[in-house]
């Protein structure tokens, strides 16, 4: 889809807060609301919105602890890939999950209620999966900067 600067604007602004309204968004660029309603739902066809949701503070919510975990598979086969990324969609735990290039073959994102949980989490959930030949744990400390909003500027 070919983004015009009006285009990159909305999302901008649906990326800060999806509970914006059309009339909202309108008025902060001096649109009217038909075609801001317009421009809004080419955008949603053409997929670049995915869902629109709450992002909850997961410290207020007492998950303190954010694991970065790196793991490698007893073997490549697709078979193996396909079966441990099938059973690591259905953990809530795991947050995001990433195939590698290089020496690990995936890297997850876990957030849990402190270490002890993780420690459950790892010990009695993720390592019962046969094909996991090393899991390496690495903590986050402090939190610099944690974003969901795409760097928009670059797309034009």
């Amino acid at each position: 889809m070919d983004l015009q600067s009006t285009d990159v604007d909305i999302l901008q602004m649906l990326q800060q807060d999806a509970s914006l309204s059309t009339g909202a968004i309108a008025e902060r660029l001096n649109l009217s609301q038909s075609p801001c309603w317009r421009r809004i739902n080419r955008i949603e066809q053409a997929g670049l919105i995915k869902k629109r949701v709450a992002l909850l503070d997961r410290r207020a919510l007492g998950m303190d602890v954010v694991v970065f975990a790196t793991v490698s598979l007893t073997a490549n086969g697709r078979q193996n890939l396909e079966a441990f990324e099938r059973e690591i969609v259905r953990f809530p735990e795991v947050m995001e999950c990433y195939t590698m290039a290089g020496i690990w073959d995936y890297m997850l994102k876990v957030v849990a209620r402190d270490i002890a949980h993780y420690e459950d989490f790892v010990r009695n959930t993720l390592t019962t999966n046969e094909s996991i030949r090393e899991l390496h744990s690495h903590m986050a400390v402090t939190e610099i900067k944690n974003s969901t909003e795409l760097p928009l500027e670059t797309q034009l």
